[in-house]
């Protein structure tokens, strides 16, 4: 009653102001105010596009930084990007115009996946600010999620996508009262899906290709991204992959996550061999990896010659094989699959590794 008071004053004083302007203020003040409930801190403030602006090939920059999987651990991954120079002490981006690139596998076994999806596209704003910028990739975890199998999920992460639900059907029922509800409505329930406990119904509602947090958090990622002399891959490139258009696996990947072409994942994603789930240049034994298939996969991409990925835990943390033409940078830091000590690959000049 206080709000529709209010407004009703308002507008008799201000009717130009209340029927123009308002409720594009106040549907900015509410997706503030919630978004930093959801993020748990501070949120990303750049009004997002409605599609993906996806990027497959950008030029080589002076210092390049690559971050391994993450997990749902929010403390190892700030500690990550503090080792690589990229945040301060508050969290703020510090990396000026250093070029960071996250290999994928954000959500699944830890207890910060929503965290880490908030402080990540906030980064991105804030390196974009300074000049600088973050890529963030899409691994196996995430279309595992867009599918629905949440088998590596923790229970009190899920929990949290129930609460991030319940914060976004407040959020929408703040901005209908000012009729600027539009694009906020609550996510639905999915036919036939109202047994499903609730938790576990609000993250499939969520991630599932089309919902909410899969256009936001997933579709504008790339599988794929060269930079330079180096292409960054969750799982790894091969040969096929490579002839099949490493532009239009990020375009139809995007397309499956923004709900544009159904609900089937596109066979590239899905199996052994699948871009994001490739070991055959992760092997810890250096003499295991597939190096011709490297090679061959490296030379149909033109000027690349060295390859980085994640996904497989090394236990010696980041290494190359095949003459330095693969780096594997997953050294398993989150607290639920390894709790190993972070690492970053820092790539100077397009030549000099550190």
């Amino acid at each position: 009653m206080l709000f529709e008071s209010f407004l009703g004053w308002f507008s008799s004083q201000q009717p130009d102001f209340c029927s123009k302007d308002f409720p594009k203020v106040w549907g900015d003040f509410v997706t503030a105010y919630t978004d930093t409930l959801q993020a748990q801190g501070r949120a990303a403030t750049a009004q997002r596009p409605k599609a993906p602006l996806l990027q497959t090939f950008l030029p080589a920059t002076e210092r390049l930084i690559a971050i391994g999987d993450l997990h749902g651990d929010i403390d190892k991954a700030r500690r990550a990007f503090r080792l690589a120079g990229l945040i301060d002490e508050h969290d703020r981006w510090s990396g000026g115009t250093t070029t960071a690139v996250q290999v994928g596998d954000q959500l699944d076994r830890g207890d910060n996946e929503l965290q880490i999806l908030y402080m990540l596209e906030r980064l991105q704003e804030e390196a974009k600010v300074a000049g600088g910028a973050l890529h963030v990739l899409t691994g196996n975890h995430e279309t595992m999620n867009a599918e629905g199998r949440f088998r590596y999920s923790t229970p009190r992460s899920t929990e949290l996508f129930e609460r991030w639900q319940t914060i976004e059907a407040m959020a929408a029922a703040w901005k209908a009262k000012c009729g600027c509800a539009v694009g906020s409505t609550p996510p639905a329930l999915q036919p036939g899906m109202r047994q499903v406990d609730g938790a576990v119904l609000a993250r499939l509602n969520a991630l599932r290709p089309g919902g909410p947090l899969a256009q936001r958090f997933l579709a504008p990622h790339p599988v794929v991204l060269q930079i330079g002399s180096t292409v960054f891959v969750h799982g790894g490139v091969l040969p096929e992959h490579a002839d099949y258009g490493l532009e239009r696996i990020n375009q139809e990947t995007a397309d499956w996550l923004m709900g544009k072409s159904g609900d089937r994942m596109p066979d590239f994603l899905a199996g052994r061999k699948a871009v994001v789930w490739a070991r055959e240049y992760s092997a810890e034994d250096a003499r295991r990896c597939e190096c011709d298939t490297l090679r061959d996969a490296l030379g149909k991409i033109p000027g690349a010659s060295r390859m980085v990925v994640g996904h497989t835990i090394q236990d010696q943390g980041v290494n190359a094989a095949c003459d330095k033409a693969v780096y594997r940078i997953d050294v398993g830091l989150s607290k639920g699959c390894g709790d190993g000590h972070p690492e970053v690959l820092e790539i100077l000049n397009d030549k000099e590794m550190c």
